[in-house]
């Protein structure tokens, strides 16, 4: 009810809340009260909770009482009597305990809890981390106040991950199936990237038009300019998704940089080298150009793959650390960065060993 009132218009949604039970209107404006994306906003409020001080046999009589109406009954868990958060204890725990027994005798303490505030792509990254089914979320006080269940967070991990290819992919996200969005939503939430890509990009048409001379003096060099970019490009899109889903993943945070920048500075050599003799090879047996031109055209390679790995890993990083999105910077600003920088470096290198 509470995702069909948060699309509803204002109006609808006051009529919907007269028109409910008090229980019904105090469970959903407890629901709506939360930020969007929270725990708070996706739990559910039915659930079990059973006492410390209950027997086996009790606890028993309340499932029962209450199971119907709960999302899940395979994990209770266990309050004191304001209702703090202490424990839980499994449906199979139950069913094996002796019925005289106390359920602060079989319960296990080691509970994991979010509060209410807490991001929900986090949420659902606890249920992967810990093999979770359920997960209770709490408030301030460390009161119980609802759960999230395994499907819920499979859901959002779903959104989450769309999310974030869409913005790798320069498109603003938007919750509809492609199908039901129309050719004028689509347009709109791919044309502001669209726009700003296209106005950086001509920053490379800029860069060639300044060695226009060079490219007079050498016409091969433009031969080259698509492959450097391209694999410029390419390299730093490698590094970036990488490390862009590591970090969706908590694997990394900023204080790993370094390591980062050491292990990508290594692959950078490794795929560089790689690169540039292959390419050496095909430039002399196959294009035949001059020495000198094919010196120019592998260091060229060589350091925009060290660029584009670079920028590739610390960008997404910084952006992260800054409080922006970090799949914002993925392949399109990459590529465009690298595009510009690996021409400056193509150019200067050929200034200085072609002499023009």
């Amino acid at each position: 009810m509470v995702d069909i009132v948060e699309e509803m218009p204002a109006n609808v949604v006051k009529r919907i809340l007269e028109n409910s039970d008090s229980n019904t209107r105090q469970l959903i404006n407890e629901i709506l009260k939360y930020p969007p994306d929270s725990a708070g906003s996706i739990m559910t409020t039915e659930f079990i909770n059973l006492h410390a001080n209950m027997t086996i046999g009790d606890a028993i009589k309340r499932i029962r009482e209450k199971g119907l109406d709960s999302e899940t009954i395979e994990t209770c868990y266990v309050t004191d009597s304001v209702r703090h958060l202490i424990g839980f204890v499994t449906i199979r725990t139950i069913i094996l305990s002796d019925e005289n027994a106390k359920i602060e005798d079989v319960m296990n303490r080691n509970v994991i809890s979010v509060g209410t505030t807490e991001d929900q792509e986090t949420v659902a990254n606890l249920f992967a981390k810990y093999d979770l089914t359920v997960l209770p979320v709490v408030d301030n006080e460390k009161r119980i106040v609802g759960i999230v269940t395994v499907d819920d967070a499979i859901d959002v991990l779903q959104r989450e991950t769309t999310e974030d290819i869409e913005k790798m992919a320069a498109i603003t996200p938007t919750d509809k199936p492609y199908l039901k969005k129309t050719a004028y939503e689509i347009w709109k939430s791919r044309i502001p990237w669209l726009l700003i890509l296209m106005i950086s990009a001509t920053f490379t048409g800029m860069i060639i038009s300044h060695f226009e001379d060079a490219l007079k003096t050498y016409v091969i060099l433009t031969a080259y300019i698509p492959m450097l970019m391209d694999t410029g490009g390419n390299s730093g899109s490698q590094t970036s998704v990488t490390v862009i889903r590591s970090l969706s993943l908590h694997e990394l945070s900023f204080s790993d940089i370094l390591r980062v920048v050491w292990k990508e500075f290594r692959v950078a050599f490794l795929c560089s080298v790689t690169l540039a003799l292959v390419y050496f090879l095909k430039l002399m047996l196959f294009d035949e150009t001059g020495i000198y031109v094919a010196l120019v055209i592998c260091v060229t390679l060589i350091l925009t793959v060290f660029v584009a790995k670079l920028v590739g890993c610390i960008l997404p990083m910084a952006a992260k650390k800054i409080g922006f999105d970090p799949a914002v910077m993925a392949s399109p600003f990459i590529t465009t960065i690298v595009d510009a920088i690996s021409l400056l470096i193509y150019f200067n290198i050929a200034s200085f060993v072609l002499r023009i």
